[in-house]
């Protein structure tokens, strides 16, 4: 397939936001034994828990390696759900969706393009969490190929989808921890790295918070800690208790919100949004069951994971929303329904998906909704992903 290599900024094209109108969504089948521990069995689960539920007012495509596409289809069909899922057999390293799947952008012709960064395991040789990912990098191409998008060449600009959040209005959220990382585009500059996400963005105004949540293994994706819910408005994350090492995190994320304004010139609303009360944490039991390769990231009993309510995704008719067994899960459910009152809220279990290293946002990618674009610029009038 022929991809783009002018930039979406140049052809018209932007980022929209995660609450406008969706085509589909996109997910990867959980399988990679030193992410998904006892065989990914409580893993696929939850996936599928998240699967359904997107799949009541929109499409899911679930990637899955050969191998595993079967079993896929079989857990995946238990259920009838209004839009179903297709199970489409596809490489790939691992199952976060919303990094190496395609960021889509959109023109306002209701066009939909594609962009395929360079993926590297966040962080390559510097501190990636893998040693390979190879298979990874593709992902983004090849479904571009596979559903009919015509496709950005973004490459060597490494970037994950996780990492970046968009109003639909010109405004990009991102993280200074994650951007500006040692292991992802070194011989950028701060300003340079600005140029190119409003070149692929289609964007007037990045907002750079400085920091992510706690111990996040991203080096601080901005979509843990920050989200919008709609143009002017984000949550961010939040610690109460001022001993914990969040507090401080979240206390300069939101100096930072509170002093600026977005592309149109509003001024923020920042609704705040507890992280979980008590630490989520890996235990003994679960250690035992990731067999890790050489070079992979390895999981501790007691390590701290980066939980988050913020790690949520917003379906046409939804809101799905992780749940962590803690007190503060029904507060989030609270927050969030009252902010979403068109949609319904989806409370699903996501420590299994969190012990793999991220969390409900993570593992999904959405396809905005709009007419396809050939690769030759012959549009096609069907909706996009059919």
């Amino acid at each position: 397939m022929e991809k783009y290599r002018t930039t979406p900024a140049e052809d018209g094209f932007f980022m929209p936001g995660e609450f406008e109108s969706h085509a589909g969504c996109v997910m990867i089948w959980p399988k990679r034994p030193g992410s998904w521990n006892f065989g990914a069995a409580k893993a696929r689960e939850a996936f599928r828990q998240v699967a359904w539920a997107i799949a009541e007012s929109e499409p899911v495509y679930m990637l899955a390696e050969s191998d595993v596409a079967s079993g896929a289809r079989d857990m995946l069909s238990e259920k009838e759900t209004a839009f179903g899922i297709q199970v489409i057999e596809m490489e790939s390293d691992d199952a976060w969706a919303r990094d190496v799947a395609p960021t889509f952008v959109v023109n306002h012709n209701s066009a939909v393009r594609g962009i395929d960064w360079e993926f590297n395991a966040w962080g390559g040789c510097v501190d990636g969490l893998y040693a390979h990912w190879e298979k990874d990098d593709l992902v983004a191409g090849r479904l571009c190929e596979r559903l009919g998008y015509g496709c950005y060449e973004a490459h060597p600009f490494v970037l994950e989808g996780g990492s970046i959040h968009s109003d639909g209005e010109g405004t990009i959220l991102t993280t200074e921890a994650c951007l500006l990382s040692a292991g992802r585009n070194p011989r950028l500059s701060k300003a340079e790295i600005e140029k190119r996400l409003k070149a692929y963005l289609g964007a007037q105004k990045v907002i750079w918070l400085p920091c992510g949540i706690y111990n996040d293994e991203t080096n601080e994706h901005v979509d843990n800690i920050c989200a919008f819910v709609r143009p002017g408005e984000v949550v961010l994350a939040w610690a109460d208790e001022p001993s914990d090492p969040q507090y401080e995190m979240s206390l300069r994320c939101l100096r930072v919100l509170e002093q600026e304004r977005d592309a149109k010139g509003r001024d923020i609303k920042v609704h705040k949004l507890p992280i979980p009360a008590r630490p989520v944490c890996v235990g003994e039991e679960d250690v035992k069951g990731y067999k890790f390769e050489p070079g992979e990231d390895v999981r501790e009993a007691g390590e701290r994971l980066a939980a988050s309510y913020v790690n949520f995704y917003v379906s046409n008719g939804g809101v799905i929303v992780p749940q962590f067994g803690d007190e503060n899960d029904g507060r989030a459910v609270e927050i969030l329904s009252g902010l979403f009152k068109d949609r319904k809220v989806y409370p699903i279990a996501a420590r299994e998906i969190l012990l793999g290293g991220g969390n409900i946002h993570c593992i999904t990618q959405q396809i905005p909704a709009g007419k396809k674009f050939s690769p030759d610029g012959r549009e096609d009038f069907g909706k996009g992903g059919k």
